[in-house]
């Protein structure tokens, strides 16, 4: 399985390709959204995206608005800080999987595959 990691946030891009990594999964990450959908229009595809949602240049809503505005398919998951229910299903609503807090555990992770499994 392949991972994008999408966070402005260098410490967080590393520790989380690190926790995706030790799951087994191959990862890439990028600073923004604008670069994980250039990686995607440049032919590039993961089977799961962990995007941040506030970013500087493009966050993680509209990110994920224009990935499935081009047909990307790939399991986009939000990683955020906030705990509101509200902001959440906001995200989800915008074409998100789920959205899961900040920092990435491997227990999320691994419940987030057996949702995903059972699909």
């Amino acid at each position: 399985m392949s991972a994008l990691v999408v966070d402005d946030d260098k410490v967080v891009r590393r520790m989380h390709g690190k926790l995706l990594t030790q799951l087994g999964f191959e990862t890439n990450a990028v600073e923004n959204g604008q670069e994980a959908v250039d990686l995607f229009t440049s032919g590039e595809s993961y089977d799961f995206v962990f995007m941040d949602m506030e970013m500087p240049i493009m966050d993680g809503t509209e990110a994920t608005q224009k990935l499935r505005e081009m047909g990307v398919k790939s399991t986009i998951v939000g990683v955020t800080s906030c705990n509101q229910e509200a902001e959440k299903q906001a995200f989800v609503e915008a074409g998100l999987y789920a959205c899961l807090e900040k920092p990435l555990t491997r227990d999320a992770i691994s419940s987030l595959l057996e949702q995903v499994a059972k699909k």
